[in-house]
């Protein structure tokens, strides 16, 4: 990806190729920014690639995607309405089933224990709560894969944790295809099935990449103990410290 800039054109990514298998969990970390939430935005086809492409199941995507559930750092919650009310917003732009929807956005809420808070307002609700309803929002639809930028980087760490739990909870539920872009290492060794370090930009390409074999489900108490974790956690923080640190000597970190 090439981004025009007043004193010359500005490379983010630089040959990152990735494929990611269905119903992978598919984590990819990298300093801030090296062009993360550029990867992400342009898999959901919202943005185009300067060169290459996009594929799914051998079809090019040339136009934004409506077969994603997208999930970013900010909730994007409309005040004037409901937790309920924003999470059928979405089915409301797809023309779905009302009734079909509004039960599945009830047990929606139920799984991520919001149960209550459905005739909310999102002044009324903590940030994790809000996170939560956005989540629900981008599940609304049963999407086939669900793209998520860094969405507990605003959260205090108990409440990451609750989330963290979460989402494994969904994916073991759905077993839909995640692509996650996120920061904190201990996040994606215990989320994923396979994690991705970028390198610091411009020109961000791909510097490691390593399989996570630890059984499933996985609880973040004990996995925490875990030999096999450290390690993994280890080497994957040693790329990327590398790249940290490049990014800090350049002014970007």
């Amino acid at each position: 990806k090439i981004y025009a800039a007043d004193d010359g054109p500005v490379r983010a990514l630089d040959g990152v190729t990735i494929g990611q298998r269905k119903r992978e969990f598919l984590s990819i970390l990298g300093p801030s920014g090296c062009g993360k939430s550029t990867l992400l935005m342009i898999a959901a086809g919202l943005i185009p690639a300067s060169h290459g492409q996009v594929a799914v199941q051998g079809e090019r995507i040339v136009k934004p995607r409506t077969d994603v559930g997208i999930v970013f750092q900010n909730p994007v919650l409309l005040e004037w309405r409901t937790a309920l009310g924003n999470i059928m917003l979405q089915a409301e732009a797809r023309k779905l089933d009302r009734a079909v929807a509004e039960k599945r956005a009830y047990e929606l809420l139920g799984s991520v224990g919001l149960n209550g808070f459905e005739h909310k307002y999102p002044d009324q609700l903590s940030g994790g709560m809000r996170q939560r309803v956005s989540i629900c929002r981008a599940l609304i639809h049963n999407p086939p894969q669900l793209l998520m930028d860094e969405p507990f980087g605003a959260l205090d760490a108990l409440t990451r944790d609750q989330l963290v739990l979460d989402i494994q909870r969904i994916w073991n539920e759905a077993r839909m295809t995640v692509l996650f872009i996120t920061h904190s290492v201990s996040e994606a060794v215990f989320l994923s099935d396979r994690v991705i370090v970028l390198s610091a930009g411009p020109a961000a390409r791909i510097v490691g990449e390593y399989p996570v074999t630890l059984p499933r489900p996985r609880d973040i108490a004990e996995i925490r103990l875990e030999k096999a974790f450290h390690e993994i956690h280890r080497d994957i923080w040693a790329s990327l410290r590398v790249e940290v640190q490049k990014a800090y000597a350049m002014g970007d970190g």
